[in-house]
């Protein structure tokens, strides 16, 4: 009997220690996921989009050792409402967040204005939804969802945040008065602890990374690495722009910039390896619109460029990776959305997407491994004021308040350049009733922009239709 009585004891202990071995194993084999995020970079300007001057090993390596997604799309045009969409993955245009939200460029009758333009608080973000699952989440960089202090990050169900609340900022540490003019500028631990980085950004940006793995290494957790290159205002180090060859002016800048963030992916992923998760980590590289101008950034070989709808201002480059389930070195060929980042991670993290309300993004796991032989998207939208933008299969309509509608055969003419509107006048009706019946389902912006920056819009469009290679 008293032999028993030891017995049972240590018999439970030992159940009881196997039991809590077991939940820490099952927490480490929850799948790690890290978006990198770059800030207006131009489709052609990587490596592996075939650029020939702008040197991107890290992001290659990345690109061979995962899927590059060769139609995948933004939902705006312009970062700050992309990033609304990306961030709920719900077309921003459901909840008002259609403009950009930079102050002092809207119109005296928008609802809101200045710091108030941020995404709606009522609404959840990927980090809501992984926090219930187990999730350590950080934002690194750019927030741009409102300046407010009801906006902040971490309110919004990340656990840290390392960034600055604005939409862009000098890649230097702002001065005395830098930071007191543009407040919204300023780097911002935590909340409300406001301290400059002693380095270039996007370098700085990249060694917190790595002190967040360090410190999460043993947790799931969620990093979303919101760089804010390759955006205005061009800075580089000397150092960077000595390493870029064939190139001057703006262009050689820009290259320098991207010689920065991909030195700064390679040592976010370098870290992962290091620390023995890269196995066991969703990684997803991809642009929060198109690049801009269309001669600072090249988004060969589409046309158009940031703020506009033709494919160089929504198409991005993207790369996937998720070993043991995706497959290196492959290309998939269909149109994705940055919404299906939101419902991709859920998944990935061992949630269930389909229970949440009101998604319009997929979980796109069963697409890229082929278990799911259809494609994600039957029908894209985009919208911005009075135009509006359809793609339903390979083909893409456009709306425009001062010209008439176009339609294009993306699979045929990925550049833009045979409007076949007057050829097929059933499609253009159509799917402008397509385009007509969703923007029935969308609320009224929440602010808009002054009409001139409309206009400006339109004529960049129009400036930048050819496509052009620069390698």
């Amino acid at each position: 009997m008293k032999h028993n009585f030891l017995i049972r004891p240590i018999f439970f202990l030992t159940v009881l220690l196997n039991m809590l071995c077991t939940g820490q194993l099952l927490a480490q084999k929850k799948t790690n996921i890290i978006l990198l995020f770059a800030d207006d970079a131009g489709y052609h300007d990587f490596g592996f989009q075939g650029s020939k001057t702008f040197p991107t090993p890290h992001l290659d390596k990345l690109a061979s050792e995962g899927m590059i997604m060769r139609e995948a799309y933004t939902t705006a045009a312009v970062c700050g409402p992309s990033r609304a969409g990306l961030l709920t993955g719900m077309y921003q245009q459901r909840f008002g967040f259609e403009e950009n939200n930079v102050p002092g460029y809207m119109s005296t009758s928008s609802n809101k204005i200045g710091d108030e333009m941020g995404l709606p608080v009522h609404l959840k973000t990927i980090a809501d939804y992984l926090e219930p699952l187990g999730y350590q989440s950080i934002i690194l960089g750019k927030w741009h969802m409102g300046n407010a202090d009801k906006y902040h990050p971490l309110g919004r169900g990340f656990d840290e945040f390392y960034g600055f609340r604005g939409g862009a900022r000098s890649f230097f540490p702002l001065s005395q008065k830098e930071a007191f003019d543009r407040p919204a500028d300023r780097m911002e631990r935590g909340f409300g602890n406001f301290q400059e980085p002693d380095k270039y950004l996007t370098d700085a940006l990249a060694d917190e990374a790595c002190d967040f793995m360090d410190r999460n290494k043993n947790k799931p957790f969620f990093m979303y690495v919101s760089f804010n290159a390759v955006h205005a205002p061009l800075h580089a180090t000397k150092e960077d722009l000595e390493k870029v060859k064939g190139l001057t002016g703006k262009r050689k800048m820009l290259a320098a910039m991207t010689i920065a963030m991909d030195r700064a992916c390679g040592q976010i992923l370098g870290k992962l390896k290091e620390l023995g998760l890269d196995e066991n980590t969703l990684v997803v590289f991809a642009n929060d619109n198109g690049g801009p101008d269309g001669t600072l950034t090249c988004n060969y070989p589409l046309s158009g460029c940031k703020s506009n709808h033709l494919e160089g201002g929504i198409r991005v480059p993207c790369i996937v990776k998720l070993p043991k389930v995706i497959k290196a070195g492959t290309v998939y060929q269909q149109p994705v959305s940055m919404l299906d980042m939101l419902p991709t991670f859920v998944n990935a993290a061992g949630g269930n997407a389909a229970e949440i309300q009101g998604l319009d993004g997929v979980d796109l796991i069963p697409y890229l491994t082929g278990e799911n032989n259809s494609v994600p998207h039957e029908v894209l939208f985009w919208k911005k004021e009075n135009r509006g933008v359809v793609r339903q299969g390979d083909w893409k309509m456009l709306r425009f308040p001062d010209r008439p509608a176009e339609l294009y055969n993306i699979a045929e003419d990925i550049s833009e350049s045979n409007n076949l509107a007057y050829e097929y006048p059933d499609k253009v009706r159509e799917m402008y009733k397509l385009l007509f019946e969703w923007e029935g389902t969308l609320e009224r912006p929440l602010w808009q922009l002054k009409r001139v920056y409309e206009v400006n819009a339109m004529k960049r469009m129009d400036e930048k239709r050819t496509p052009v290679l620069d390698n």
